[in-house]
């Protein structure tokens, strides 16, 4: 198994703001850009500097729960996927045909995910039932109950995900391609498409070695 490296950034300088700041709570006092997680990993075995070309596609996979579901392209699709082909070119590599057999591919995605929970609605009540008025409707000296005891919630989450894919070295690798480089942007309004270009760039300055 090849060694890996992580890396993770919270914003800008996320540790000196909670240094600095004088709030009691910093974390509730950042903005939507300070909120979102970088996360880059890469394969260290790697040369990158031995691949020259790369291909990518001008549409996005759409990706529910480990699920494939299609192909997209929203105005921050379209966004995100032109802004990481100028960085690729920036770092020295040339851009192809997606059917010119690319030393590279390159795969974006929107990954969703849904979480799902229980709640007691015995508690809801026990916190907010004290503050009905029972007098209201003529029944003084009564009280408030939930005849039902559990809830269900469920939660979505997103990123954007970005992947470099070894097409030069498939076939002498058991026909297996392999990933050389993952990077991954969660966080408040991810999708926004004024902010998929400075989330792409996040994550290539994040990764200083990937360059021809």
């Amino acid at each position: 198994m090849h060694k890996k490296i992580i890396r993770l950034t919270l914003g800008a300088l996320l540790g000196m703001t909670l240094l600095n700041s004088c709030k009691k709570d910093p974390l509730n006092n950042l903005s939507n850009d300070e909120s979102r997680i970088y996360i880059t990993n890469y394969d260290t075995t790697a040369s990158f500097s031995a691949y020259a070309t790369f291909g990518i596609a001008d549409s996005v996979d759409y990706i529910q729960d480990n699920q494939f579901v299609g192909r997209d392209r929203t105005t921050f699709d379209s966004t995100a996927v032109t802004v990481v082909a100028q960085m690729m070119q920036q770092r020295g590599y040339q851009q192809v045909a997606v059917k010119s057999n690319p030393d590279l591919a390159i795969n974006v995605s929107r990954v969703y995910n849904t979480s799902t929970g229980v709640f007691s609605y015995n508690d809801y009540w026990d916190y907010y039932g004290g503050f009905y008025d029972p007098y209201y409707w003529g029944y003084p000296g009564y009280g408030y109950y939930a005849p039902y005891a559990v809830g269900v919630y469920s939660i979505q989450t997103g990123g954007l995900e970005i992947d470099l894919l070894d097409l030069k070295n498939a076939a002498s690798n058991n026909n297996k391609i392999k990933a050389l480089w993952t990077g991954l942007a969660r966080g408040e309004q991810v999708f926004n498409s004024a902010n998929a270009a400075s989330q792409v760039n996040a994550l290539f300055q994040q990764s200083p070695y990937l360059k021809k």
